[in-house]
C-alpha cells in the first residue's frame, strides 16, 4: 500500500472516529456514495461555508443570495443541455455486469484521457487489453446520463418524469428575472447561492471526494460581453482570497487553463483548480465564462425575454455570466488532507490536525486541572460560559488526564486549550485569575488573564 493511501486511510478512519464524517446508511451496510456528517464535521462545513458566503457575498455590494428548490421544471434542464448531455463515459463487465469509468480505468492505467472522446476511450481500452477490476473482459465504452430521474404526482407516466438538481447553478438561471424584477440591479451584479446537488456517479470512489449527493456553492455573476475578461479575473482573485481564508497551503492548489478541445459546451474559457490530495492532483473548483449561452437557451425554451435593458446606454442585451464553482464536501476533504499531521511531542506519537483557527470546529477547550475539586470545576465552568458566549464552538472537556486531553483536542484540531489550575485560584497570588493557554502545533503554554482570554484568542485567527 502506498503512503499516500496510508495517509488518506488514516483521514477517514480519523473522521469516523472523531465524529466528522461517517458512511451513509451504515448500520444498514452503507449506500455507495453517500455520507453523513457528524457533530465536528457539520462545525467544520459550516465554518467553510460560512468564510465562502462572507467572501463572496456578505462584504461585496452587487451580491444577492438565492435558495431554489431542488426540483424544476424538467424543462429547464433540456435548455441548459444536461438531458442531452450530462453524461460520463461507462463501461460493463460483461461477465458481472458491473459498471465502471472508463476515464478511470484508463488513468489508473497510465493512460491521458484529457480531450479523449468516448470512441477514443473505446480504441484505448482494447489498444492496452484492460480489464475490468475482476479481471474479466470489458464491453463497448458508451455514455451513461448521471441525472438522478424521479416522478412527481400519482400517475406514472412520461409527463410526471422530473430530475433531481445536478448542480444549483440552474435555479439561478431561471431566477435571474425574478431578482431583475425585484431589485433591478446594475450590471455587473450576482446571484449566490449554496445547496445540495444530486449525481448518479457510475462509480464513487476516493471518500466523499466523488459521491452521488453532494453540496456546492455557485456563483453565477452578469455581466456586459465586453466586461467579462475583467470580471473573470476578479472572481479568479476572490477564489485566491477564499482558499487562504480556509488555510490550504497556497502550494497545493494549482490553475489549470482547459484547453479549447476540453472546454465544456456552454464555455469559452475554464480554468480548474486543482489540489494535491493524497489520491493524486484532482480538481477543487471551476472558474467557468460561460458567456450567454445559459439565458439565451432559457429564453428559447421558455419564450420569456432574458434580456437586461441598461437605462444608460438605452441598448438591451443579454448579459454574459461568470461562474465560480464550489464543492463544499471537496474543500473540506482538501482542509483535512492539508491539515492532517503526525508527529512527536513530549517523547510521544500524536495525530494533529493543524487547521486554521477560524475553520477549525472547537476554538478552544476549557478543562479543570483536577475534575474532582469543585473549587477549580466552579472556576472552569465560568471560564467555559464566557468563552461560549463569545465564541459558541467552545468545548468543555474533563475526561481523563490532563495529558490525554492534550491528544484528544490536538486530535480535532482545537487551536488552544485553556486550563485552569490552583495558581488561578490564588494558590500564586500574582497568578490569581489568569489561565493556561496551550498551543496546539507547539505545544507551549503562556498564562493570560481571564480578563484578556477572548482578546487574546481573536488576536490568533
Amino acid at each position: 500500500m502506498s503512503a499516500q493511501q496510508d495517509n488518506m486511510d488514516a483521514i477517514i478512519s480519523l473522521a469516523k472516529r472523531r465524529g466528522f464524517i461517517f458512511q451513509g446508511s451504515e448500520i444498514y451496510g452503507g449506500l455507495a456514495g453517500t455520507w453523513d456528517y457528524g457533530p465536528l464535521g457539520v462545525m467544520l462545513k459550516n465554518n467553510i461555508t460560512n468564510a465562502w458566503w462572507r467572501l463572496f457575498v456578505d462584504e461585496r455590494t452587487d451580491m444577492y443570495g438565492i435558495d431554489a428548490a431542488i426540483l424544476m421544471n424538467p424543462r429547464a434542464w433540456v435548455a441548459s443541455g444536461h438531458v442531452a448531455g450530462f453524461s460520463d463515459p461507462l463501461v460493463e463487465d460483461l461477465k458481472t455486469k458491473k459498471r465502471y469509468r472508463a476515464d478511470h480505468l484508463l488513468e489508473e492505467k497510465g493512460v491521458d484521457v484529457k480531450g479523449m472522446k468516448v470512441a477514443d476511450m473505446d480504441a484505448a481500452i482494447k489498444e492496452h487489453k484492460l480489464l475490468s477490476p475482476e479481471g474479466n473482459p470489458l464491453g463497448e465504452v458508451r455514455q451513461f446520463n448521471m441525472m438522478l430521474q424521479t416522478q412527481l404526482g400519482a400517475i406514472a407516466d412520461a409527463s410526471a418524469i422530473t430530475y433531481l438538481r445536478p448542480e444549483t447553478a440552474g435555479g439561478m438561471f431561471v431566477n435571474y428575472k425574478n431578482v431583475i424584477d425585484a431589485f433591478h440591479p446594475k450590471l455587473p451584479f450576482g446571484l449566490a447561492q449554496m445547496g445540495k446537488a444530486f449525481r448518479n456517479e457510475i462509480a464513487p470512489r476516493d471518500f466523499i471526494f466523488r459521491v452521488r449527493e453532494l453540496e456546492q456553492m455557485e456563483v453565477e455573476y452578469f455581466v456586459e460581453p465586453t466586461d467579462w475578461e475583467r470580471a473573470f479575473e476578479e472572481w479568479r482573485k476572490k477564489m485566491w482570497e477564499f482558499i487562504e481564508a480556509i488555510g490550504l497551503p497556497r502550494g497545493m492548489v494549482h490553475e489549470l487553463e482547459v484547453a479549447k478541445e476540453d472546454l465544456a459546451h456552454y464555455s469559452k474559457r475554464t480554468i480548474d483548480f486543482e489540489f494535491d490530495f493524497p489520491f493524486g492532483r484532482k480538481e477543487l473548483y471551476g472558474l467557468a465564462y460561460r458567456t450567454d449561452f445559459d439565458l439565451s437557451a432559457h429564453a428559447r425554451e421558455s419564450g420569456v425575454d432574458l434580456s437586461y435593458f441598461d437605462e444608460e446606454t438605452k441598448k438591451r442585451f443579454v448579459p454574459h455570466v461568470i461562474e465560480p464553482s464550489l464543492g463544499i464536501g471537496r474543500s473540506l476533504l482538501a482542509v483535512l488532507s492539508s491539515a492532517y499531521s503526525e508527529d512527536d511531542m513530549g517523547g510521544e506519537k500524536r495525530i494533529v490536525l493543524r487547521l486554521k483557527p477560524s475553520v477549525a470546529p472547537i476554538r478552544c477547550a476549557v478543562s479543570p486541572l483536577l475534575k474532582n475539586k469543585p473549587e477549580l470545576v466552579a472556576k472552569a465552568k465560568e471560564v467555559f460560559a464566557l468563552l461560549k458566549k463569545e465564541f459558541g464552538r467552545v468545548m468543555y472537556d474533563d475526561n481523563g488526564n490532563i495529558g490525554k486531553r492534550y491528544r484528544r483536542q490536538d486530535e480535532i484540531g482545537t487551536p488552544h486549550c485553556i486550563v485552569i489550575d490552583f495558581d488561578s485560584l490564588g494558590e500564586n497570588p500574582e497568578l490569581l485569575d489568569t489561565v493556561t493557554v496551550r498551543d496546539r502545533d507547539t505545544g507551549e503554554q503562556e498564562r493570560v488573564h481571564i480578563n484578556e482570554l477572548t482578546a487574546y484568542l481573536h488576536a490568533r485567527d
